[in-house]
């Protein structure tokens, strides 16, 4: 099934994003390369694709896990929680209606 994973930054949080992004990121690769992400991003604190020292408000992933206590667990290891990124995280179950695959 698929979850959607919520992560919250804490106030003042770019620069612990940055160093951490790439242990970040290759997590997201690694269930890339499994065919289990449906996407993943961050959410900039302003209207703009660059926000600059703005930085982010948080991410957005939607995975796929067996369970959800699972998602739960991959979510709680996640490389920006360690860093001091997010300052809370959210996994739900998500039902993917469109596009239609």
């Amino acid at each position: 099934m698929w979850y959607a994973i919520v992560g919250t930054d804490n106030p003042e949080s770019l620069a612990g994003r940055k160093s951490a992004r790439p242990a970040h990121i290759a997590r997201l690769k690694q269930l890339q390369d499994e065919g289990r992400l449906l996407l993943a991003g961050p959410f900039p604190a302003i209207d703009s694709p660059e926000p600059g020292p703005a930085g982010f408000s948080g991410s957005l992933i939607v995975a796929e896990f067996a369970s959800l206590a699972q998602a739960q667990e991959w979510a709680g290891a996640d490389p920006y929680i360690a860093a001091g990124v997010y300052r809370e995280t959210s996994v739900k179950p998500f039902l993917k209606a469109l596009p239609a695959a």
